[in-house]
């Protein structure tokens, strides 16, 4: 019953709540980001969703586009701005998906959307990620987010598939609030956020 039904009501109803709450938020940092992105303090990538449905997700963003002289865009840590360092490490980049979750493309917890172009790399276990819809924060993320290593993510992922529960989700939101305040687990070592997936 919570899977199917409560999960989102509760999602829809702490997602329009948090994120009214925290729109004076929201104001500065987009006022912030527009002014060191050229106007651009939004970044949308399309990402897989529940079933691999394919939709916008909208963040923060926390890099500029500059690129090298051949065009391609320089590494993550030479992309990454001063303020955009700062929103990431206090998970206000997160903010903007709180609107992803009230339209229903995604729960406040869940597995996180990965890249589409991951999907033809997934074995049918690590598939199983994409039996629920993707969240902001999930079991991964409060068992070492980026500083893990890709099998792990993907084992607590399915894990968190096979044991949805009203507690779980509770257990994981406190965590959440936990690693947000030590700033745990943001990146992986040597990179700015994670490298990437290369498959198995």
């Amino acid at each position: 019953m919570y899977r199917n039904f409560f999960k989102r009501i509760i999602d829809f109803c702490l997602a329009l709540i948090g994120f009214l709450l925290l729109s004076p938020l929201f104001l500065l940092v987009m006022i912030c980001l527009a002014f060191v992105n050229n106007g651009k303090p939004f970044f949308f990538q399309k990402r897989p969703g529940k079933n691999g449905i394919i939709f916008s997700i909208i963040k923060f963003k926390t890099m500029n586009d500059k690129k090298d002289s051949d065009g391609n865009f320089l590494s993550d840590a030479e992309r990454v701005t001063p303020i955009g360092m700062f929103v990431r490490k206090t998970s206000l980049d997160e903010i903007p998906q709180l609107l992803n979750v009230i339209k229903g493309d995604m729960s406040l917890i869940g597995p996180r959307p990965l890249l589409v172009r991951y999907l033809p790399m997934y074995n049918e276990h690590q598939s199983r990620r994409h039996e629920l819809k993707p969240g902001i924060t999930g079991w991964a993320q409060v068992n070492g987010r980026n500083a893990i290593s890709w099998k792990q993510k993907f084992d607590f992922d399915v894990w968190y598939v096979d044991n949805l529960s009203f507690v779980v989700d509770l257990k994981i939101i406190f965590l959440t609030i936990k690693k947000v305040f030590l700033k745990e687990g943001i990146s992986a070592d040597g990179h700015a956020t994670t490298e990437p997936f290369k498959g198995n």
